[in-house]
């Protein structure tokens, strides 16, 4: 079977480590700027960014109603961190009539974790991982409801933030709270690879 082609939404945050961490994992990859990129993939990776900022530019470059407009036909799409927030369809914390691309039956909650201060790490047993994942969390956001197609892949296990929902699944949606493409971990890539792959 042919190497699926994924993009990279290029409008802010780790494009260049999530491209090397798809390409790792066997995909075709491409970043994604314009409507015309987006036409030629066949899933996205929304980085994590400043949510806000990225819409806005998303508008600037005339990719936001086009980009919606592919998730609502079932594009599959994996968010990390502030594209988590895009892709929920209920955000806690916003900022008045802040946009997001929607799809996930979900309420995130901005900046849950706190400032960039409040960064951490932690090891989180994931649903489908034979050993645990160790994330990182900057600025982070928090599912807080998850709708009831929505399927849970991971919490934190302990700490202040024990239980938490720090990644979920809804059909051909992913989206995690933390980084995973700066762990050098390539499981969350190569699972959405394969998500990629089976709606070929």
């Amino acid at each position: 079977m042919s190497a699926p082609a994924i993009g990279v939404l290029a409008l802010q945050g780790d494009v260049r480590e999530h491209l090397a961490m798809l390409g790792d994992a066997g995909a075709q990859t491409l970043a994604v700027r314009r409507p015309a990129e987006l036409a030629r993939v066949d899933g996205l990776v929304m980085p994590g960014g400043e949510s806000t900022t990225i819409a806005k530019l998303a508008r600037t470059f005339d990719l936001f109603d086009p980009l919606a407009e592919r998730l609502r036909e079932g594009m599959p799409a994996f968010g990390t961190c502030a594209g988590m927030i895009m892709l929920a369809d209920r955000i806690e914390g916003g900022i008045a009539g802040q946009e997001t691309f929607g799809g996930l039956d979900v309420v995130v909650r901005r900046n849950a974790f706190g400032r960039q201060v409040d960064s951490f790490e932690a090891d989180l047993d994931v649903t489908g991982f034979a050993a645990p994942f160790h994330a990182l969390f900057i600025r982070a956001p928090w599912v807080e409801k998850v709708g009831r197609d929505v399927s849970v892949v991971a919490t934190v296990a302990s700490g202040d933030a024990a239980g938490r929902i720090v990644a979920v699944r809804q059909g051909n949606l992913l989206a995690t709270s933390f980084h995973p493409e700066i762990t050098g971990d390539h499981r969350f890539h190569e699972l959405f690879v394969e998500l990629v792959r089976d709606t070929q």
